[in-house]
């Protein structure tokens, strides 16, 4: 009897030490922060293909305006380095975004594990393929805006991107 007291007094002290450090929060407010979280990055992806889109417009509108009025040419042209700089931001973003999918991935896979074990599990899978596809939808705007700045972007950047496209969209559908 005393060494079931000892060992009921120690697995009370270790749910009192996991209890503490999570805060008292329950699963699903983790859960739902961490899709506002995704949500956010996914906003924030978004906004950068449109900076984007508006940065090849504004550049080619310019290009065809500097071919009527030579004047202008020196003024209207934005800077050659932004959209370089824009583009790889966003691909860093993405890549951030692919990696918050993967670990959703992971943990439900070892929720699934354990449900073999008697825990509880939660089959559905329509918010992790809502995740999977957003990213993907935002994967191929972006990859469409970088072929069409194909020639902004230079021969030594463009196969670099395009191989950190290639990853992320192989790491997506091999997981």
């Amino acid at each position: 009897l005393r060494l079931v007291a000892v060992l009921k007094a120690i697995l009370e002290g270790e749910k009192a030490a996991v209890l503490k450090r999570d805060h008292h929060l329950p699963l699903s407010f983790h859960r739902r922060q961490e899709e506002l979280k995704f949500g956010l990055g996914l906003q924030r992806l978004q906004h950068r293909i449109r900076e984007i889109q508006a940065l090849r417009d504004g550049s080619a509108a310019s290009l065809q305006l500097n071919v009527r009025d030579p004047q202008l040419k020196s003024e209207a042209k934005p800077p050659e380095s932004e959209l370089p700089t824009l583009i790889l931001e966003a691909v860093k973003e993405l890549e951030l975004a692919k990696q918050q999918v993967l670990k959703r991935i992971q943990i439900w896979k070892r929720q699934q594990q354990l449900a073999g074990n008697g825990a509880l599990f939660e089959e559905n899978l329509a918010p992790l393929q809502k995740r999977c596809e957003n990213l993907v939808e935002v994967y191929f705007q972006l990859h469409q805006q970088v072929m069409a700045a194909s020639v902004e972007l230079g021969a030594e950047l463009l196969p670099r991107l395009l191989e950190r496209f290639n990853e992320v969209l192989s790491s997506l559908v091999k997981r």
